[in-house]
């Protein structure tokens, strides 16, 4: 089995305009090149191969891939030897390991990804072809879409009746593998499963074989949510996929550069103007895992995020899990109201170059609105201003980017470098019993940048907080990626609800889910404590979505409680309690009877049991199936298992030893 390390090596460096003109004739067409389809055998120009992209796409048969599945298809080469074809055209060696699984196996996935597919086929068509879709036709023109370039990206609609799930049955695709890949939604009363997308604009979700493995639904016209994307599962995991990755890896190499928007139109758009280097996160804030995704590529991010309060927020966030990982993140800013979109639209690509080139470091963005407000001007403001750059001088992984960043602050603020790093190496002890540091035995700290990414440190989530604003003090606030304050919420929710502030929608109801684990003791004891730590501390619920989101509880009234707190995880309880039915409010006031001493460390504990239950069940469905199986089949069932269980031991060291195992 040839590595995902050489296949993409052999991608990057395959020279797709030689490989496709020795079959077909091509011609310039600005910086693609076009000619006859060798698929359905067209005459005209509709095949259009992109250098630039790496990719072909015909624009009557909608045939699409890269230079490895040009040889596949048109040279009629298993994947293997396509790829070897390939490598040997473009001077690249292929390592090959032992295969897992026999030559004419399948990955398991394989049907999974078929489903996919041909959901997306379905969806492409009846954008141009259902009557319904009309509206959808309109919004895309609206938005300055011509149907040639939607179909480069293969846009879609899912119609409101839902028959394009019997389409998918008519092909062989049966409810359990459906609802595995999220186009269905089991109901909670028994009845028949129900479309998941219906009535949406559709966007196909790439990984980086350009597989479709999920869908972004945009709402047309009055509706929630405004987007809908395929839930978490066995081909989906929004925190470590980017839209648009599938198309911007070899551009963004090339380029050395990437630049990061907030929604799909900003990147289409980018790509239509030849900006192919940019992605977007899939409705969350930037993870940990994106960025990995991105400094294997490039040390260079632009963001270019929205001007307002949300998007500077989002903005800073995404900066730091950026430096955390030594990757330079600079902060564009755009004209007020303008988005990427627009903006290109309106004064073209040219004028976007100059906005990059006019890009600033994420902490220079940071001192440039201190400066602006005033924060530097009076001694209590200045003090003030420092706290909120001090999270940023933390995450700065890279050493020389940190000593930079302290002799700038040093130099705004006016103050001695050697006090500046002592107050940055210092870390607040949160009171309480957590706070293991306040003892003289216990070790120091470490530094949040020494300390492992991806784990649960109270650091990973939650940065110190800034002193108490002082009386005198009229400046507009600025925040970057504070917390909110600390509150009493127990007896605010009580004062709250005794002045009758509460005006509950009795008939609003959640989204249904499917859970992920068995409705057990300890796993609804567990969704009760991670309701409650997300309530108290706010800044833990977009952390926690990316690691058991709203559809994987199952009780109904805590998954309501968090699908509202994603909405707005910085709404006031009283606010938050007029979205919810009486009895969802009561169960929770009961919820925060006790305050929870430490969250943080409650999300990590129960987060990591529910996931090791989660494979847990997994592994024992798998396992039970083996003994039906014949020998071929036992192979790609058997790699899946020793996944599942290194993926078990990753989540602690105690995890790898229990659970079911496979026999030695």
């Amino acid at each position: 089995m040839i590595t995902p390390e050489s296949i993409d090596r052999v991608r990057e460096a395959a020279d797709i305009l030689e490989i496709v003109g020795e079959h077909v004739k091509l011609k310039r067409s600005g910086s693609d090149f076009r000619g006859p389809c060798p698929f359905h055998g067209g005459k005209n120009p509709n095949f259009s191969v992109s250098p630039k992209r790496n990719a072909y796409y015909c624009f009557k048969c909608h045939a699409s891939g890269d230079a490895i599945g040009f040889v596949r298809e048109h040279l009629g080469m298993d994947f293997v030897e396509a790829v070897r074809y390939v490598a040997a055209r473009a001077g690249v060696e292929v390592q090959e390991t032992r295969a897992a699984r026999g030559p004419e196996e399948k990955d398991p996935r394989e049907p999974l990804w078929e489903a996919m597919n041909a959901a997306a086929d379905i969806f492409r068509e009846a954008l141009w072809d259902d009557p319904e879709a009309q509206v959808a036709r309109a919004y895309l023109a609206s938005r300055g879409i011509e149907r040639e370039q939607a179909d480069r990206f293969t846009l879609g609609y899912a119609p409101r009746e839902g028959k394009w799930i019997e389409r998918l049955r008519a092909l062989g695709h049966d409810d359990a593998r459906l609802l595995e890949v999220g186009l269905l939604v089991a109901r909670e009363d028994g009845s028949p499963p129900r479309p998941r997308f219906r009535g949406r604009l559709m966007f196909p979700i790439h990984d980086g074989s350009n597989r479709v493995i999920a869908f972004g639904g945009r709402v047309l016209g009055e509706g929630e949510p405004k987007y809908l994307n395929s839930p978490q599962g066995t081909l989906f995991d929004k925190g470590r996929q980017l839209y648009g990755l599938s198309w911007a890896k070899h551009p963004i190499r090339k380029a050395d550069r990437v630049l990061v928007v907030e929604g799909y139109f900003d990147a289409i758009r980018l790509s239509l103007a030849d900006i192919d280097e940019t992605v977007a996160p899939l409705g969350t804030a930037l993870t940990e895992s994106q960025a990995a995704l991105l400094g294997k590529l490039t040390k260079n991010v632009f963001l270019l995020y929205d001007s307002d309060e949300a998007g500077l927020k989002a903005t800073f966030r995404a900066g730091l899990e950026l430096l955390r990982l030594g990757i330079s993140a600079r902060v564009v800013t755009l004209p007020d109201g303008e988005d990427p979109d627009t903006y290109v639209r309106a004064h073209g690509p040219d004028r976007l170059e100059h906005a990059l080139a006019q890009g600033v470091d994420i902490l220079e963005r940071q001192i440039q609105l201190l400066e602006r407000r005033g924060w530097f001007a009076e001694l209590h403001r200045k003090r003030r201003a420092i706290d909120k750059l001090l999270p940023t001088l933390r995450a700065a992984a890279d050493p020389v980017t940190r000593e930079l960043y302290l002799s700038r602050v040093a130099e705004v603020a006016g103050m001695d470098r050697e006090v500046l790093q002592r107050e940055v190496e210092h870390e607040e002890r949160r009171p309480g019993p957590s706070a293991v540091a306040s003892s003289p035995e216990a070790p120091p700290q470490q530094h949040v940048a020494e300390r492992g990414r991806g784990g649960w440190g109270r650091d990973r989530w939650r940065e110190p907080e800034a002193p108490a604003p002082h009386p005198e003090d009229t400046t507009p606030e600025v925040t970057f990626v504070e917390p909110p304050p600390q509150r009493d919420f127990k007896r605010r929710w009580e004062n709250d609800r005794r002045k009758g502030k509460y005006r509950r929608e009795e008939d609003w109801k959640s989204s249904l889910a499917v859970p992920r684990v068995a409705p057990t003791g300890a796993v609804l004891r567990a969704e009760g404590q991670l309701i409650r730590a997300m309530v108290q501390e706010r800044d833990l619920v977009e952390a926690v979505a990316e690691k058991w989101p709203p559809e994987s509880f199952n009780r109904t009234e805590w998954r309501l409680v968090f699908e509202r707190l994603l909405l707005d995880p910085d709404q006031p309880l009283d606010a938050l309690a007029q979205t919810l039915p009486a009895d969802v409010v009561a169960q929770l006031d009961r919820l925060l009877d006790l305050p929870d001493p430490d969250p943080f460390h409650t999300v990590q504990g129960w987060v990591s049991r529910l996931q090791a239950m989660a494979l847990d069940q997994e592994k024992e469905r798998l396992i039970a199936q083996l003994p039906t199986l014949d020998e071929a089949a036992k192979d790609g069932v058997t790699v899946r298992i020793r996944e599942l269980q290194e993926e078990r031991a990753a989540l602690s060291k105690h995890f790898s030893r229990v659970g079911p195992r496979l026999n030695p």
